[in-house]
């Protein structure tokens, strides 16, 4: 093993030219010139937005939503994931942190006492969400609240107990919170935005210390009040309100400022944009779609379960999504969906550019902004943290405390579902869905514990699934932090066909797709778009798959592109990632995560020749 290991491991040192902290050059500012005034820690502190937010949420592929062609290791499971050998990456990086530690060692230089403390809070709030990131990602890590120089011993530590990262993270964000300004600002880090990332990580933390049993100084519940304490802040801050139409808000090409407590600023004339028209509306767009999981969990616009009609299962698509939660129109095209643009004009889903039929629409801008079919020229605003979120963080918070009252739903959940157009949320006489336990589509792990709450527990998970779903890393993050992972191994699956034939899509009577078993298609109708169903076998040869359709049964079922590949979740290591092998070898101290094997805990340095 140490002969395979070990010349790779030098290459990947020798290419890496980085340590631990990914170590920037000195030359690049004179801390005793700089840092003297705001415009100074203004400029300096830019970076820290554009590397530490997500620019493009609408691509993270999850067990609800994913592209056609290949998946990512989470979807694919365990099996599939291998320890990263070069330092410096799958997430390990310092390079942000150093620059925040920078900031925070230099204040002495600014003899403004206001400017000290309103950029103190800021680089404090940057560093907790830095911390928040490797947390999630890694668990234990090593903290550091200082500039290391090349020869600082401290480079060479192990991992800190999550106990300290998380006290010390507790920290920073109060002392942000307090010194950050009041003013209502989309687009730049606020007191809000800073209760809004504490009301974050806290509601992560207390979710991951319950469904995982993590023990540690302070328990679940602490982490649950300081969840519910900072999102009900922000709900009563008389600043923030939510938006009129859901869907509009997501399309609009300007942050909607009443709902939006940060949003990341998308602007063509600074040559900052992002792709997620181009994805719905591009054949070249990786083929995005949701899962029929996931639709087939919006209730019905009359607050029944669509799960419980007769024959659920396999209806067509112009049925099943007749009368549903309108969120869901927001979110997917229906069959009524018109798109006009310089190509043609576009009735309802189209097959070819999405995994499943389920076509999304959530972040796809008007047809008028031309140029945003184009990748990465779409120009609406990325949301950070909204008052939406607000309201599910703290129902989701105090039903896990056991103190959730219809007083609490009516002032967060119902909110929600008002402005969608739902009935209210009702405590008395809910009952547990069996469509949200079930071994195929729902949370098995909170099933098994069977809390005395498991019904209001399961629709704040509806409700937040659906409400912020394409928003950041939120599913995969909430997926890790219930401990659900054999949701991983749930059916990707789509739309579904009884087999080939003619189809509506539009709700017009009139056929708008036809699927075949043929080697030639059937017809030529200019009308109608012909799909070969694929791997499958054809005149006596299989034919594999290129641009046609996957059906789960062969010439039949639901749409499964992923039907051949074989996909694992492993509850003992999958909830974690990997420390890259390379900086394992430049600091033997730092531990593996459990289940992950690199080889190097049995590597001694001594025995090198």
């Amino acid at each position: 093993m140490k002969k395979i290991i070990l010349p790779i491991l030098t290459v990947v040192i020798g290419l890496s030219s980085c340590d631990m902290l990914n170590l920037s050059p000195r030359d690049k500012l004179v801390p005793e010139t700089y840092f003297r005034n705001e415009d100074d820690f203004k400029m300096f502190s830019n970076s820290f937005y554009d590397n530490l937010f997500e620019k493009s949420p609408f691509e993270r592929q999850s067990d609800i939503f994913f592209q056609r062609g290949d998946i990512t290791e989470e979807l694919l499971g365990g099996t599939a994931r291998q320890v990263p050998t070069k330092a410096g990456t799958s997430g390990w990086t310092w390079s942000q942190l150093r620059k925040i530690n920078t900031m925070l060692g230099n204040m002495d230089q600014c003899d403004d006492p206001d400017v000290v403390k309103k950029y103190t809070g800021l680089a404090k709030f940057f560093r907790a969400r830095f911390y928040f990131e490797k947390v999630k990602r890694f668990g234990d890590v090593p903290w550091y609240d200082r500039e290391l120089g090349s020869t600082d011993a401290d480079l060479y530590k192990p991992r800190d107990s999550r106990e300290l990262v998380l006290t010390n993270m507790l920290e920073d964000i109060d002392e942000a919170i307090d010194a950050l300004p009041f003013e209502q600002s989309t687009f730049r880090v606020n007191r809000w935005a800073a209760l809004m990332l504490k009301a974050q990580f806290c509601l992560y933390e207390g979710s991951f210390r319950k469904y995982h049993s993590v023990a540690g100084e302070h328990d679940a519940n602490y982490y649950f009040d300081l969840a519910a304490k900072a999102a009900e802040e922000v709900m009563n801050s008389g600043i923030y309100s939510l938006a009129p139409d859901y869907g509009e808000l997501f399309r609009a090409e300007d942050a909607n400022p009443r709902e939006y407590i940060l949003a990341l600023k998308m602007d063509q004339t600074i040559s900052c944009g992002h792709s997620a028209t181009a994805k719905a509306c591009m054949v070249t767009g990786g083929n995005y779609g949701f899962s029929k999981k996931f639709i087939d969990s919006f209730l019905m616009k009359d607050g029944s379960r669509f799960t419980d009609k007769e024959g659920w299962e396999t209806m067509l698509f112009v049925d099943e999504v007749k009368d549903r939660d309108p969120r869901l129109g927001a979110i997917i095209r229906l069959p009524k969906h018109v798109r006009i643009n310089a190509n043609g004009s576009y009735f309802g889903p189209q097959i070819p550019l999405t995994s499943t039929g389920f076509h999304f629409d959530k972040f796809v801008m008007e047809p008028k902004y031309v140029i945003a079919e184009r990748a990465d020229m779409a120009s609406n605003d990325i949301p950070v943290y909204r008052l939406g979120e607000a309201y599910l963080i703290y129902a989701e918070a105090k039903a896990e405390l056991g103190t959730l009252t219809q007083d609490d739903v009516d002032i967060s959940i119902n909110k929600l579902r008002k402005r969608a157009g739902m009935p209210d949320l009702k405590l008395s006489g809910l009952t547990v869905d069996p469509y949200l336990i079930s071994e195929k589509y729902g949370y098995r792990n909170l099933a098994a514990l069977a809390p005395s709450n498991l019904a209001v527990l399961l629709e704040i998970r509806r409700e937040r699934t659906i409400e912020l779903c394409l928003e950041d890393s939120r599913r995969w993050d909430d997926i890790v932090r219930w401990k659900e992972g054999k949701c991983y191994e749930q059916p990707l699956t789509g739309m579904y066909f009884p087999g080939p034939g003619e189809y509506d899509l539009t709700g017009d009577g009139k056929p708008d797709i036809c699927l075949y078993a043929t080697s030639k298609a059937p017809g030529t109708d200019s009308k109608i778009a012909y799909i070969q169903i694929q791997e499958i076998t054809i005149d006596g040869k299989n034919v594999p798959y290129s641009d046609g359709i996957v059906l789960s049964e062969g010439n039949h079922g639901y749409m499964d592109m992923f039907r051949l590949r074989t996909r694992s979740f492993d509850e003992n290591r999958d909830y974690l990632y990997p420390i890259p092998t390379g900086d394992r070898y430049l600091n033997m101290n730092l531990t593996q995560n459990p289940g992950w094997n690199d080889g190097l805990d049995d590597y001694n340095p001594d025995n090198d020749e």
